[in-house]
């Protein structure tokens, strides 16, 4: 468990970054993943802007990034002109990252038009997503692919077919255990086929029936099982990144979730803060029963 290290979306606590970097320290955590801060998606933010204002607090507080939490990748896999601006967003992410000593950037694989197959799709968004690795490359950043709801590497078979294209020092896999339950998908099959490029998890889970997040490990997610097999047979080493999902946060508004109301359809704590702890306290228990 040494080499296992505890880091969130600490922007659903609040929007406010003095309040995420004071509960997250409260916690007694050392990391986060930097998604907004002040109300602002860090890739609005120039390197500049990230040196002069939010870096200072980092370092007063002791905190680290352990990932730039993008939204690059989510655009309709037809607008050029988005992915363009997401080119040029970037190489900026990328200044970023260095600034901060970060070395993970997470991206997506880009929304599919609704009704079409994303099968017909495949060499566009492998030929886009080599445009942003070579981005990656240039700066020695990775970029990391989530599974997320509505795009093309949504499920395991396509995760696969982006990996086998680009997987290298410079582009891996997020894991997400809930975005694989809402999807149809069954965790474990896609642990099994993605593992050796996974970089990254994502502390997250959800029910089948309703695709509803929950707290870790009360869902369809298999999180313990998984987790225990990554760390005790596999060696997993690396983030685990809370992402709890169970109050509607303000920068919810800004992931472009049209689902948020029906995945979070009832705040499961009275805030952000208490939202956050819970997860991270069932995340410890869940790592303290597999090392036991």
């Amino acid at each position: 468990m040494e080499k296992i290290m505890i880091s969130g979306f600490s922007d659903e606590i609040s929007s406010d970054f003095d309040e995420q970097l004071r509960v997250v320290t409260g916690l007694g955590m050392e990391y986060i993943s930097l998604r907004t801060a002040d109300g602002k998606s860090i890739a609005d933010y120039s390197a500049k802007e990230v040196k002069e204002k939010l870096l200072p607090k980092l370092k007063d507080a002791g905190v680290r990034v352990s990932s730039l939490g993008s939204p690059i990748g989510k655009v309709e896999i037809g607008d050029e002109e988005g992915i363009a601006k997401q080119l040029v967003q970037l190489e900026e992410l990328c200044r970023i990252a260095k600034v901060l000593d970060c070395r993970y950037i997470r991206i997506f694989s880009f929304y599919i038009p609704e009704g079409r197959n994303p099968e017909d799709y495949r060499e566009a968004v492998i030929e886009k997503l080599i445009k942003f690795n070579a981005v990656a490359r240039t700066y020695g950043v990775v970029l990391i692919h989530e599974n997320e709801k509505g795009i093309y590497g949504d499920g395991k078979e396509r995760c696969r077919v982006i990996l086998d294209a680009l997987g290298s020092d410079h582009f891996k896999a997020v894991f997400d255990f809930a975005n694989f339950v809402q999807c149809g998908e069954d965790p474990v099959e896609c642990w099994k086929l993605l593992h050796d490029q996974v970089v990254y998890i994502h502390i997250k889970d959800a029910v089948a029936s309703d695709k509803e997040n929950v707290l870790c490990g009360t869902g369809e997610g298999k999180i313990k099982e998984i987790l225990e097999r990554a760390v005790r047979e596999e060696g997993y080493e690396g983030f685990l990144t809370l992402e709890p999902h169970l109050v509607v946060f303000d920068a919810l508004k800004s992931l472009e979730l049209a689902d948020a109301d029906s995945i979070i359809r009832e705040n499961k704590a009275t805030d952000g803060a208490e939202g956050y702890a819970l997860q991270y306290y069932a995340l410890k228990e869940i790592l303290n029963a597999i090392e036991r």
